[in-house]
């Protein structure tokens, strides 16, 4: 992996001029905002190492170490010892360890944590936080602000649309408060 990086961000620097411009299919980034190519828009792959930050991203973002940030996200994002966060709108799936979506997501995360705004989809990983809408959660702990299914041990939501199922569960307007195995919206 040590040969293999320098070598592909080499060849990117000379594939075409439009690596010059505002797209490009490959972009290695790292800290104090350093991208080559130097472009606002990958559609392709980009690998991020420590930090690295771009606009907008269609296709595969791998964060091999550190965090990597996008404003828009269509594809995957793979987190292999990091984080990806993605502030506007991610459609499709986030695979990793840390999983941060501020903005609206339509698609699956799948990792040890799920941090995310309005889902549009699925959150599975040992904890799922929301600060907005889920349509369904499966975890150790999922809460949310309202969601449509939540299945773990604990989970906790101000307004279930339809049921948990898990040693506890809790919800503002559920049947019970807070009841263990099952509960549903009153």
């Amino acid at each position: 992996m040590k040969k293999l990086l320098p070598v592909l961000t080499l060849a990117a620097a000379f594939v075409s001029p439009t690596l010059q411009a505002n797209e490009t299919p490959f972009m290695f980034s790292t800290i104090d905002g350093f991208n080559t190519p130097n472009a606002t828009s990958v559609r392709g792959v980009r690998v991020a190492v420590l930090h690295g930050r771009v606009q907008q991203l269609t296709g595969v973002d791998i964060a091999a170490f550190g965090l990597s940030e996008t404003n828009k996200t269509t594809g995957v994002n793979l987190n292999f010892f990091g984080a990806h966060k993605v502030s506007k709108s991610m459609t499709g799936a986030s695979l990793g360890i840390i999983n941060w979506q501020t903005g609206q997501t339509l698609g699956a995360n799948i990792g040890a944590i799920n941090l995310t705004n309005n889902v549009h989809g699925a959150n599975i990983s040992f904890v799922n936080y929301s600060t907005g809408n889920t349509l369904v959660d499966i975890g150790a702990a999922s809460i949310s602000k309202r969601s449509r299914v939540q299945v773990g041990f604990f989970n906790k939501t101000e307004k279930i649309d339809g049921v948990q199922v898990g040693l506890l569960n809790c919800a503002d307007n559920g049947f019970f408060k807070c009841f263990p195995l099952l509960n549903w919206a009153r």
